[in-house]
């Protein structure tokens, strides 16, 4: 299986609900990496497993509809525990549309799968994976 990944970044504010989340229950601030994994079988004629510029451009796109907003107040999220596995989600799905809807090109058709990965530190991070 070959793969690429490309980067970004997003900020957000949240809060949860839950005693599981102990202070994070309150209004607080996350930063994240975002890392967006293509995967494909075989190379396309191009020999790459997709244009990483658009692959790029595309995953920008997708976090600048989360970044610097409070998700406590955004209509998609209410009364949903915004948690980073939940995050990884939200992009992969966000982004497999737009792949669908061909904004990673003609070749983007032959991607087998996606996996986004939010990176909240050094040490800790929560990927979604899935397949197109």
């Amino acid at each position: 299986m070959f793969s690429i990944t490309v980067r970004d970044h997003i900020m957000i504010a949240h809060s949860f609900r839950g005693e599981v989340f102990g202070p994070a229950q309150r209004l607080h601030g996350a930063t994240f990496l975002v890392d967006a994994t293509f995967r494909r079988e075989q190379l396309d004629d191009d020999n790459i497993v997709v244009d990483i510029g658009l692959a790029t451009q595309e995953l920008a796109a997708v976090v600048s509809e989360l970044n610097y907003r409070n998700l406590d107040n955004e209509p998609d999220f209410a009364g949903i525990n915004t948690s980073t596995e939940f995050l990884a989600k939200v992009i992969a799905d966000r982004l497999a549309e737009r792949i669908e809807k061909g904004a990673l090109g003609e070749g983007a058709q032959g991607l087998a799968g996606l996996t986004v990965t939010l990176h909240e530190s050094h040490v800790a991070w929560a990927s979604y994976e899935r397949a197109l």
